[in-house]
């Protein structure tokens, strides 16, 4: 059998990375049909669109597609989209997956395993803007039908682990949005009587991260909130260097390094391919490889044990050493 990926490494340091990934991946001893495609600015610039439809048809047509980074304009450009965010919708990826778990590096704090899930389609990312010369209004999108599923999500996979799920919202001031989703998320816990429900505020919950990161399990909450908090939790265990992401709906499944496209450094071959491997192993799980997943991690981890890092991690080794390093620890177990 032969699975079907999509490569779309993107911008910057995603088009070194990615084939990094692709060589671990191959590494494994699996069969893959690798398909590429484009996305991002450079490709808005080539192209006038950052999504091509080739590449959203490859995406549809793939089992699964690992994605590298894109650069994105701080200013408002006429026609551009973030290509992520686009997928996101079109292929109803509603939820984002972020493993936090410690690593075996000196900056990473010990006895943490926690996993973010993010609603991915609605919150402030939603798109519902108007602005005028003094004046820019953002709506904040908040439904039922959105909530129920990325909550129940939530606690399914909290029963494969320890089995205790943190509600995250700021329902005593946005008692409405916010009130709506934590409403809607107690009333999906009482299906799952097997799994701790508890809450936080997400002001409380940013402090309580770095002063007990050890106690949380899985943390579910709304778009923008499980962003920044998947950002902070990442740097408890050695930065975004280290953190992989999976965008995931009820078929589909992008699965993408959390970092981004690195300009300073990208055709330097410095950077860390750790995250998209990571995500590579992310990959692995949603094809219904497990072991081969396990065993991705498991090099990644004994090649952190070592010398052979970047810059980032306080090493001098270069992008195509660390992936070697981690295809011979791949092959040694």
């Amino acid at each position: 059998m032969s699975y079907r990926v999509c490569l779309i490494a993107g911008d910057g340091i995603g088009r070194e990375v990615v084939p990094a990934a692709q060589q671990v991946l191959s590494a494994t001893g699996l069969a893959f049909n690798f398909t590429s495609a484009e996305a991002g600015w450079e490709t808005f610039q080539r192209h006038g669109t950052s999504l091509p439809e080739a590449t959203l048809t490859a995406v549809t047509e793939a089992q699964a597609t690992l994605f590298g980074a894109v650069s994105s304009p701080l200013n408002p450009v006429e026609g551009y989209r973030s290509p992520i965010v686009a997928m996101r919708r079109a292929l109803n990826l509603y939820a984002n997956l972020r493993p936090v778990i410690s690593a075996p590096i000196a900056g990473s704090k010990p006895g943490i395993d926690m996993l973010i899930v993010r609603e991915n389609t609605e919150g402030l990312y939603a798109s519902h803007e108007r602005a005028s010369q003094e004046e820019a209004v953002t709506e904040r999108v908040i439904t039922r039908a959105a909530s129920q599923r990325i909550v129940r999500l939530a606690f399914q996979l909290a029963r494969q682990r320890r089995k205790l799920v943190t509600v995250v919202h700021k329902a005593n001031v946005l008692r409405a949005t916010c009130g709506l989703f934590r409403r809607t998320a107690f009333e999906v816990a009482a299906e799952f009587p097997e799994v701790t429900a508890e809450e936080a505020l997400v002001d409380s919950l940013a402090m309580r991260l770095i002063l007990g990161p050890e106690h949380y399990d899985v943390i579910v909450t709304t778009n923008l909130f499980g962003d920044i908090l998947s950002d902070e939790a990442a740097a408890l265990v050695g930065g975004l260097g280290l953190a992989p992401s999976a965008n995931v709906g009820d078929r589909q499944g992008l699965f993408e390094p959390v970092h981004g496209s690195a300009p300073d450094i990208a055709g330097k071959g410095i950077a860390s391919p750790l995250a998209t491997i990571l995500a590579a192993a992310m990959l692995l799980d949603h094809l219904g490889e497990p072991v081969q997943a396990e065993r991705v991690r498991t090099a990644v981890m004994r090649v952190l044990q070592g010398s052979d890092l970047t810059p980032d991690l306080g090493g001098n080794a270069s992008t195509s050493q660390v992936t070697a390093a981690v295809i011979s620890a791949l092959n040694a177990n």
